[in-house]
């Protein structure tokens, strides 16, 4: 059973207060693309992330509204910005990252909010039990091609409406050759 890829470029989820914050009162995430996990979508609004040793701009915010904000970059983006970002699953902050990000009404400073994210691969139950894993489960996931590779410790989230996709950041999808919407299995 082959699994399709999606590809993490940097992005930032939000709370509503930190949307208010940097866009202003009031103000609501605008949809731009509908992401592969249901009720997930990337939003009009970009940021700023700003580090001590340099920023990147122009770094997508994706919705709905989270009860806590979550910054999720790549290593090579730590060295950029000059940031340590330990590698955690999503929600994993404690002793996580600081940074700050700029928005066109203000700032957010982000304390213990900035991860590099574990892979991991969303599916239902149904495709849990076809592949006779579960949920929280470690596992091996093969890519093919000219720089095939074995990627070890891809965590396993089950959850009724998950959608099968196996997520990786921009800097392993390089070293493996692949792009959102490729197929990868999991190795033996």
């Amino acid at each position: 059973m082959t699994i399709p890829v999606g590809v993490s470029n940097r992005h930032v989820h939000l709370s509503q207060p930190d949307i208010e914050a940097l866009f202003g009162p009031g103000y609501r995430l605008t949809p731009l693309k509908e992401l592969r996990q249901p009720g997930q979508f990337a939003a009009k609004e970009c940021v700023t992330i700003v580090g001590p040793k340099g920023s990147i701009g122009k770094v997508r915010v994706l919705g709905p509204a989270r009860e806590a904000s979550q910054l999720e970059i790549s290593k090579a983006d730590c060295f950029t910005l000059g940031v340590k970002a330990p590698v955690r699953e999503s929600g994993q902050l404690q002793g996580s990252g600081d940074a700050m990000l700029a928005g066109p009404a203000g700032y957010v400073a982000l304390r213990s909010q900035v991860i590099c994210a574990q892979r991991h691969i969303h599916m239902s139950p149904l495709d849990a039990a076809r592949l006779g894993v579960s949920n929280g489960q470690a596992v091996r996931v093969k890519t093919a091609g000219q720089r095939a590779l074995v990627f070890d410790q891809v965590v396993v989230r089950v959850k009724e409406s998950f959608a099968l996709e196996l997520h990786i950041d921009t800097d392993e999808a390089n070293a493996a050759g692949l792009a959102s919407g490729d197929s990868v299995t999991l190795a033996d």
